[in-house]
């Protein structure tokens, strides 16, 4: 992450660079997804020990993806009832 305040000019060079840059664009989209997956569950983990932790992480990742593959679905059917409408 870039520095708050003033940098001195090696801190400078180092956030100007195309590789900080890179990182930085990443670590937001880390983000993103840690808050989409907070959003289907995953906000606290109830479940005791490593296998819990896993099983609760595992049933997140689930949820996040059926959520976004019926997302796909419902925009698919949209589009295929506007086709149909603008044929009639």
């Amino acid at each position: 992450m870039s520095k708050k305040g003033k940098k001195n000019k090696a801190e400078q060079e180092e956030e100007s660079s195309k590789t900080f840059k890179k990182l930085r664009h990443k670590h937001s989209a880390v983000e993103s997804d840690i808050n989409r997956l907070e959003h289907h569950g995953l906000d606290r983990c109830l479940d005791k020990g490593l296998h819990g932790f896993k099983r609760y992480c595992s049933l997140g990742v689930l949820a996040a993806n059926l959520h976004k593959l019926g997302n796909v679905l419902l925009e698919k059917a949209r589009k295929q009832s506007e086709k149909l409408r603008k044929a009639a």
